[in-house]
């Protein structure tokens, strides 16, 4: 079986939230990216094979070189997520809050 990977798994390490926001300056190559990390090419190079897997990244050949551009229109599903998750608990913090002020009245 396949595993699907999906943008949290992107996100849920550093270094990719360390590559995405490079790229969010404007495509690199995979040397421009490699040069603001203490890691082998081969590393950063599964990391962008997970970005890439996930949507967030997209590889294009120019020649010999694989130049990365970031896709942060993937980031609104965590942007969805995170709304909807405040908003739950914003209304549970709310019927707590109302609930102590029925018990603390009594």
């Amino acid at each position: 079986m396949i595993e699907r990977r999906d943008v949290f798994q992107a996100i849920a390490d550093p270094t990719r939230r360390m590559i995405i926001q490079k790229l969010s300056r404007g495509p690199q190559n995979l040397a421009g990216i490699i040069e603001d990390f203490g890691i082998s090419r081969q590393a950063i190079a599964k990391h962008i094979k997970v970005l890439n897997e996930c949507g967030m990244v997209s590889v294009t050949p120019k020649g010999r070189e694989q130049v990365c551009e970031v896709q942060l229109a993937a980031l609104d599903e965590v942007n969805d997520w995170v709304a909807e998750s405040r908003k739950l608990w914003n209304q549970r913090f709310q019927k707590l809050e109302q609930f102590l002020e029925d018990t603390s009245s009594k």
